[in-house]
């Protein structure tokens, strides 16, 4: 019989994470928003998006400085066919074909009914199909129905929520703000982004008849403020990561709120600065959740 995947060894962050209990863990308790919090706020929780252009213009100044090049980051494409640029654009921005034309890679759409052999596979992995699938349900109902008997199926998925420990991370905040434009979006592309505060890797898999089901819970911080050294340089890759491209996360979900362009850049201008300040704790949580195909 397969052995557990070693997703039980995944790094500790700074505070012990959550028993083993299928329980979210309890969030910092929030204090109230700065003044200039209230504005305009609908039943979503989001701000709009005249807070952002309303705010100090001081509040932004050396923005610019701290911008990332698309050029610096870009690789060469001079060797690369004009073929491979024909995507959808939407606010200027390029979106991957649905289908493309590599001979060598099997496309599946794992929303659909999968295609695999019945009882084919010893081994599972899923990861950060957040705000991808309608259905968690019959997701998993088809990973068990391809999952071998005795064979494991392993889910990570990340909250959409940043959040910080110590309020460092304000509700107002554009960092604060960021996940529920995430949900909001999700709801209206007919999605969840609330993966992981409605449990939904566990409560799926058990509905698919999964047992032996575990979980383990992390902190995945954004900047170089943990003391811990691994998380710190953890911290760092995700700065990086998110100051490289946020638009590339948020563009095309803001626009399905109504957001223009503009307003979008606006917004990720104040994201911009409060991870560049220093000042906030920022991090995410993550949930891996791991179960087997009972014996025949």
């Amino acid at each position: 019989m397969s052995t557990p995947p070693a997703a039980a060894t995944s790094p500790k962050s700074e505070k012990s994470p959550a028993k083993n209990t299928g329980k979210s863990p309890s969030k910092s308790p929030s204090k109230s928003p700065p003044q200039h919090a209230q504005v305009n706020v609908g039943d979503t929780g989001i701000l709009e998006p005249t807070h952002w252009q309303q705010l100090a213009e001081e509040e932004n100044a050396g923005d610019d400085a701290h911008s990332l090049s698309e050029e610096s980051l870009a690789s060469s494409t001079d060797s690369v066919s004009s073929s491979i640029f024909e995507y959808r654009k939407l606010h200027g921005r390029t979106y991957h074909r649905e289908i493309g034309s590599s001979q060598y890679c099997e496309i599946e759409d794992c929303t659909q009914e999968w295609t695999f052999a019945p009882d084919s596979a010893d081994y599972i992995h899923i990861r950060w199909l957040i705000g991808s699938i309608p259905d968690w349900y019959k997701f998993f109902r088809e990973a068990y129905k391809t999952c071998k008997p005795g064979g494991w199926v392993e889910s990570f998925e990340p909250s959409g929520i940043i959040t910080s420990d110590d309020d460092t991370v304000k509700e107002s905040s554009a960092l604060g703000q960021w996940g529920k434009l995430f949900i909001e979006g999700a709801k209206k592309l007919g999605v969840s982004f609330s993966v992981y505060e409605e449990e939904l890797q566990r409560k799926a898999m058990e509905a698919a008849g999964f047992v032996d089901i575990q979980q383990f819970e992390y902190k995945t911080p954004i900047g170089g403020w943990p003391k811990d050294p691994a998380l710190k340089e953890l911290g760092q890759f995700g700065k990086l990561a998110f100051l490289a491209d946020p638009e590339g996360f948020v563009l095309f979900v803001a626009n399905t709120i109504g957001w223009t362009e503009s307003e979008i850049h606006v917004f990720l201008a104040h994201a911009r600065r409060e991870i560049h300040s220093g000042k906030h704790h920022p991090y995410y949580k993550q949930r891996v959740v791991w179960g087997r195909k009972p014996e025949e």
